[in-house]
């Protein structure tokens, strides 16, 4: 089976390329960040169409996450139990993360959030939501909690640069979100629960980003982040023979700013 996370940065403007980029890589699951649609304006039929059913959580043209399949979507599960709220005047759980069991296994899509800056009330809200997601990935698996046998793949927009060389400067992050000792903190404890971050296990080169913004030339010239994982259960890990991060989807006209990160599942 393969499994692929990809921050689509809007749906409705990139639905017919996501659809070509499954058929011509033979992907069975997406997770889809950034849908930046209501539940209403997803554009269901074209997924359909090509044989793929679809779980999809968004409220307005903000966040957004989806689950993709054509190899069956059951028990659709969306937040994770703890997942914070965020908002000054009505606090809402945001939508962030949704789940569903596609071929046996457990597949969440992730879109963490940014944090904007360290002083700012969304720095402490990413901090809560990575620490609640962590706790609820360790339930899952706990002998006494849930089951260690379980089949889960949290995959997703991290929005955190785990190592300086997942950042082509990491100077230019100073005083910044993403390189915090407190953020990298928060994404290495998932390693402490026993999921393994696979894509750094069968990807470890540096300079392998997943995030190019549109500004300034920087795909061209490999100014790019990593911060797109897939940290898998101890019961999925060994199961996946190898991970891609396909950067030939950023180029062309109408491409996402960042692409998708694939994993072959024995």
């Amino acid at each position: 089976m393969r499994i692929a996370t990809w921050n689509i940065n809007s749906v409705r403007a990139r639905a017919d390329r996501a659809v070509a980029w499954l058929e011509r890589t033979g992907t069975d699951v997406l997770a889809l960040q950034e849908t930046k649609c209501s539940d209403a304006q997803f554009p269901h039929a074209v997924f359909e169409a090509a044989g793929y059913e679809v779980a999809h959580v968004g409220i307005n043209q903000w966040n957004g996450v989806a689950v993709v399949s054509r190899v069956g979507l059951a028990d659709v599960e969306v937040g994770f139990p703890g997942q914070p709220t965020f908002g000054a005047d009505e606090p809402v759980v945001e939508a962030r993360a949704i789940a569903a069991t596609c071929g046996g296994v457990r597949v969440w899509s992730l879109y963490v959030p940014h944090g904007r800056a360290v002083d700012d009330p969304h720095y402490a809200y990413k901090l809560a939501w990575l620490a609640r997601l962590r706790e609820a990935a360790h339930a899952w698996v706990d002998p006494t909690t849930g089951d260690p046998d379980a089949q889960v793949a949290l995959v997703g927009d991290w929005n955190v640069i785990p190592l300086d060389s997942d950042v082509w400067d990491v100077t230019k992050f100073d005083g910044h979100t993403h390189v915090t000792p407190a953020e990298r903190e928060a994404f290495f404890a998932f390693a402490e629960t026993g999921f393994t971050e696979v894509s750094r296990v069968h990807v470890p080169d540096e300079g392998r980003y997943t995030y190019w913004d549109y500004q300034q030339l920087a795909f061209p010239k490999n100014r790019g982040l990593r911060i797109d994982f897939a940290w898998t259960s101890p019961a999925l890990t060994p199961r996946v023979t190898g991970v891609t991060i396909d950067r030939e989807e950023r180029k062309g006209k109408g491409a996402s700013d960042h692409v998708p990160v694939v994993l072959d599942v024995a």
